[in-house]
């Protein structure tokens, strides 16, 4: 029950862009397409998790050990960015369709700032291994439900009549708003 009560949390009540503003930029660079959306919502899935369980066992296993968590930050984004460099080698080598497929996705995750707060949320939050893994899938596909409907209301709104200075990103940030307000809906869901 407590792993539903984390996933629902991340999700909907906490939702890492609308609740935690982490990951804006690509929140809005990337919402433009309900494709490209998706494309990122499966890469942020994937490399979320990864790099929570990585980092998780940095931190256990190496920075508390030998008294040095003060490093954690600094240490986390090397992780981060070099795991997504590791895991872009791999898929090119292993799977070119599914490279293909993430394709200028995995370099934009590397400068996500909710892939590196969600592995810093896990820490602080005191989870366990298998905690903090469904923190990271929780708040990961909350991250996608908030960029793939975020996506198909811009896309809507690209055939709307909208006054000539809302357009483009003032429209955006306004729905953004106006999205976030709706999650705010789900406190006290859990």
């Amino acid at each position: 029950m407590e792993y539903i009560i984390i996933i629902i949390s991340a999700i909907f009540i906490n939702n890492i862009v609308l609740a935690q503003f982490l990951g804006i930029c690509p929140f809005v660079g990337v919402s433009n397409k309900l494709s490209t959306a998706a494309g990122m919502g499966g890469a942020v899935l994937f490399v979320m998790t990864i790099a929570t369980i990585v980092t998780w066992l940095i931190q256990t296993y190496l920075l508390e050990a030998l008294g040095i968590q003060f490093l954690q930050t600094i240490v986390f984004i090397l992780v981060i960015a070099s795991l997504v460099q590791m895991v872009e080698i791999i898929l090119k080598k292993v799977s070119p369709s599914l490279y293909s497929a993430l394709g200028v996705f995995l370099p934009l995750i590397t400068t996500n700032c909710a892939i590196l707060g969600v592995a810093i949320l896990t820490i602080q939050k005191n989870f366990n291994l298998l905690e903090g893994v469904t923190f990271a899938v929780g708040n990961a596909l909350g991250f996608s439900l908030a960029l793939v409907v975020f996506a198909g209301i811009r896309e809507h709104l690209d055939i709307m009549e909208v006054p000539e200075g809302m357009r483009g990103v003032p429209i955006a940030l306004v729905v953004a708003g106006i999205l976030a307000l709706a999650f705010m809906g789900f406190t006290g869901l859990v």
